[in-house]
């Protein structure tokens, strides 16, 4: 029952990064866009990149507390929290490569 609380507070903190991160701060958070220049950044769609973050994180929240919901139900705690983490980590390289079309 501990590892549910865990997809809860994880939950929590990915649902508070793609509604809490705005125009205003992205500067400041985004990793890659803090580091660039004022010309970089303005060729940047950040508004767009925004909306793609957001939607990101929140089907990253959805699809991998079913994963786990589900996972729990079938197998065991350990394998559903394997699962779980798989689910965490696969969508990643998918993030960084659909991201890549905001740089103009």
């Amino acid at each position: 029952m501990e590892v549910f609380w865990v997809v809860i507070f994880v939950d929590l903190i990915f649902i508070a990064i793609a509604y809490l991160v705005n125009k205003d701060n992205a500067k400041y958070l985004v990793a890659g866009y803090n580091r660039m220049s004022i010309k970089e950044r303005e060729k940047f769609d950040l508004n767009n990149f925004l909306i793609f973050w957001k939607k990101f994180f929140v089907n990253l929240t959805i699809s991998s507390t079913l994963i786990y919901v589900i996972s729990f139900f079938i197998f065991n705690v350990g394998i559903a929290t394997l699962i779980w983490s798989a689910a965490l980590i696969l969508p990643w390289p998918i993030f960084i490569y659909k991201a890549q079309k905001f740089l103009s």
